[in-house]
């Protein structure tokens, strides 16, 4: 009976196997449909593959190519630029030279009476004892002890060294300074004096006593004293101070000339 079982099974299987041979040779385009597709499912994923890899080299050539070209182009901007920089260092100078020279032909215009030799400040020392400045003109160019030095708004002081080519200028606003002054509303004589306090004003002492002298007098040089000529424009009366004696009494004179941009002078040659 066993043996008639597995007989039996045998029977079925090896009908099965039939069955499924008969379908397959009888569907071949099918079948090759199967394989084809199986084929497909293998392949297409590994050329997908290959192709984006094609394409991700050939654009990361594209972007060095890119990069390469832009180095290039940064390269062309920089030396323009520097170039472009270069020319307007120039323009700059050009200018810079062109305002001093007006400057120059300005003074010459105002103080026209005068002979004179222009020059610039080349070093300043204004500190609370010694103010004075150096000029980029000397011997050579017919500059002399004690003349006289000017600027556009008025008075700057007088020279007391000489180089060949350089000058030393004492400052009005250096306390050794001491200049002959007067006021323009009353004409007396007055002293005006460099201050330890500040660097643009001066003091006014010696004015006589039955002198009416008032904030916004305009003072000038009186042309005594042997180092100033006359009439030149020194400051304003900042304010008038009053004591119980009147032999004491003074002013504060601001000055014309702002010495902290004071760039370009006249050196009067002649009185």
């Amino acid at each position: 009976m066993y043996k008639s079982k597995k007989a039996g099974i045998i029977g079925i299987i090896i009908t099965i196997i039939i069955l499924i041979l008969i379908v397959i040779f009888s569907n071949s385009d099918s079948n090759l449909s199967f394989f084809e597709n199986v084929a497909s499912n293998l392949v297409m994923p590994i050329q997908n593959g290959m192709t984006y890899l094609k394409n991700k080299i050939g654009g990361n050539n594209t972007f060095f190519t890119d990069i390469n070209n832009l180095k290039q182009e940064n390269e062309e901007l920089k030396k323009k630029n520097s170039e472009l920089e270069q020319s307007l260092r120039e323009l700059e100078n050009i200018k810079t030279q062109n305002e001093t020279l007006k400057e120059y032909l300005d003074l010459a215009e105002k103080y026209g009476e005068y002979k004179t030799i222009p020059g610039y400040v080349i070093n300043k020392d204004i500190s609370n004892y010694s103010k004075t400045i150096v000029i980029n003109i000397g011997k050579e160019d017919g500059v002399e002890e004690n003349m006289t030095v000017i600027g556009d708004q008025g008075l700057v002081g007088h020279v007391i060294s000489v180089t060949d080519s350089t000058a030393k200028v004492q400052t009005i606003i250096d306390t050794a300074s001491s200049v002959s002054c007067s006021m323009s509303t009353t004409k007396e004589a007055i002293v005006c004096k460099g201050t330890l306090d500040d660097k643009s004003l001066l003091k006014a002492m010696y004015i006589p006593t039955d002198s009416n002298i008032i904030q916004g007098d305009s003072i000038e040089t009186s042309g005594l004293g042997g180092i100033y000529p006359k009439g030149i424009h020194i400051g304003t009366v900042k304010k008038v101070t009053n004591t119980q004696n009147l032999t004491d009494r003074y002013a504060l004179i601001e000055t014309a000339v702002d010495f902290d941009k004071l760039d370009t002078v006249l050196v009067i040659t002649n009185k």
